[in-house]
């Protein structure tokens, strides 16, 4: 493979020669590697090779978890794929991302060619957010969102993040809490009910956004689980993956209101055929019913202890109630 990888560079950047610069990072659960690539001969300095190995974990009991997770994942890159060919064009510099340069599937492997951010202005990751980082990512979400609020996403997950309730019935089986267990199909229907239906990224987490030096500019990556559903979902995600539990609470309005400001501002930007105050009126009301969706899959994929008192807790029996 490493002879095609290295011809499929030269063709996508038009180079003279290619040649690994080093492994990024290995993929979840053994599906292969993102590279990075240098270049000598043409305008790009370095590229970003993404190469997923399918066959990697296949020989799996059919219908067992494991299984059932691999075929997940099988789906995941290949719908990946989808996006960067169909739809990564349309995002612009107020939520950007790489642009793909080539794609080709060889046998169950697939390979993707990337732009290498780090050259273009955003080389840093942060394991810690802080108040910029936590702005400039509310801002990339609501601005993705009004990008593509009201399309229908052909050849991506017809409802995307990566814990949604139909791609995760191992968890759902697992699940002890037996309120929020029965309250999991009418949470799922709240969420798909909502008329403001978008593009959610699905896995919207600190880790997958990169940053210019400053920390005033992001792009965003990993889109394995992009597909339709309402874009508060990746909001509390991403909320979630930043702050405690504590902070979460005592800062829910605070940054609902940074969302919403950008969001209704990319909506008018955009001239999309929706009303901005109507869409801000319907997602913070779902708020606590996403963030309790997404604290539904936790406890059933890793029960340990969830304090009665905690967030999300306290959220989950408050959205139970309602119901």
């Amino acid at each position: 493979m490493q002879n095609t990888i290295h011809d499929l560079v030269l063709e996508a950047t038009g180079a003279n020669d290619a040649f690994q610069l080093e492994t990024i990072q290995s993929l979840w659960s053994g599906y292969g590697y993102i590279l990075r690539y240098g270049l000598s001969g043409c305008d790009s300095a370095s590229v970003i090779v993404k190469h997923v190995k399918l066959s990697a974990q296949s020989l799996q009991t059919p219908g067992s978890n494991e299984d059932l997770s691999h075929r997940r994942k099988v789906r995941s890159y290949r719908i990946e794929t989808a996006w960067y060919q169909s739809w990564a064009r349309h995002c612009d510099a107020d939520c950007r991302v790489p642009a793909c340069l080539a794609f080709e599937m060889f046998g169950e492997d697939i390979v993707l060619v990337l732009e290498d951010l780090h050259p273009a202005g955003f080389p840093q990751r942060r394991s810690r957010a802080g108040e910029r980082e936590i702005r400039t990512c509310l801002h990339w979400l609501a601005n993705f969102h009004a990008t593509f609020i009201g399309e229908k996403p052909t050849g991506l997950w017809p409802t995307g993040t990566y814990w949604h309730l139909q791609t995760r019935p191992n968890e759902l089986d697992a699940l002890q809490d037996i309120a929020l267990k029965n309250a999991a199909l009418a949470i799922d229907q709240k969420l798909r009910d909502t008329p403001y239906q978008t593009f959610v990224h699905g896995d919207a987490k600190l880790a997958n956004f990169c940053f210019s030096a400053d920390g005033s500019r992001v792009a965003a990556v990993d889109f394995q689980y992009v597909g339709g559903g309402c874009g508060i979902k990746d909001v509390a995600y991403f909320i979630d993956s930043c702050l405690g539990q504590d902070e979460c609470q005592h800062r829910e309005s605070e940054l609902l209101d940074i969302y919403f400001q950008a969001l209704q501002q990319a909506l008018r930007r955009k001239q999309k055929p929706v009303g901005a105050d109507a869409v801000e009126q319907d997602w913070r009301a779902l708020y606590p019913v996403a963030w309790t969706d997404f604290h539904r899959f936790l406890k059933g994929w890793s029960p340990g202890y969830w304090s009665p008192n905690s967030y999300s807790e306290r959220l989950a029996r408050q959205v139970i109630a309602q119901l």
